[in-house]
């Protein structure tokens, strides 16, 4: 069966980043698309394994080339999850978990192209998002207000996806998305091959139980 998309969005400090991380040391097995943007690289991260970090111009050329599932502008950078990367996965049968801003994901979840599902990140509290943005220390007073602001907005979209968490506690928060993604794995929908292969092996051998 073809991998699906399992969308990770929040507003900006909501941790999404730090719970994929934590879910991927969980669950190995997941494949994680690596989503290209404008913005520029920051202290620690590396190119191609947070985000490709392209010019503006090499990324208008890559969306005239249609190569992004979704694309959006956000604080003023661009951001897209590309198409090709993640197809190969799909046809590898990997799950492949990616970090889009909110923009973004509606745009997945609306455009209906790819399998995927989707969960939201809330911080308990305006406040605590606040406090995390501004301990982290990665943006200007005019970009940290700019975040802000644009929160309240992002909040708003928690219910167009199918599952929120709450990052009040990182192992908690991180524990509940891995149980999700496995839980979505269980759906009968999600097994028929595998349900199939089993009722097989009961029909060829029901003939040993006949009288």
């Amino acid at each position: 069966m073809r991998g699906r998309l399992i969308i990770i969005s929040s507003p900006s400090g909501g941790g999404k980043g730090t719970l994929i991380k934590e879910v991927r040391g969980m669950m190995p097995e997941l494949a994680y698309s690596v989503s290209f943007t404008t913005r520029q690289q920051r202290f620690g991260e590396e190119d191609g394994r947070e985000y490709h970090f392209v010019t503006r111009e090499r990324f208008e050329q890559l969306i005239a080339s249609g190569e992004f599932l979704e694309y959006a502008e956000v604080h003023g950078n661009l951001y897209g999850t590309s198409i090709s990367e993640s197809e190969k996965l799909f046809d590898a049968g990997k799950d492949v978990i990616v970090e889009v801003d909110v923009q973004g994901a509606v745009q997945i979840m609306d455009k209906k192209t790819v399998d995927s599902i989707g969960i939201f990140i809330l911080p308990p509290s305006f406040e605590v998002l606040k406090a995390r943005l501004t301990a982290r220390g990665t943006e200007g007073e005019a970009e940290l207000r700019t975040r802000l602001r644009n929160a309240f907005n992002e909040v708003m979209h928690y219910s167009r996806f199918k599952y929120v968490v709450i990052n009040q506690d990182v192992p908690v928060a991180s524990r509940q998305m891995a149980s999700i993604i496995m839980a979505e794995r269980q759906l009968l929908d999600r097994q028929s091959g595998a349900i199939q292969g089993i009722l097989d092996s009961f029909d060829a051998s029901k003939h040993q139980f006949e009288l």
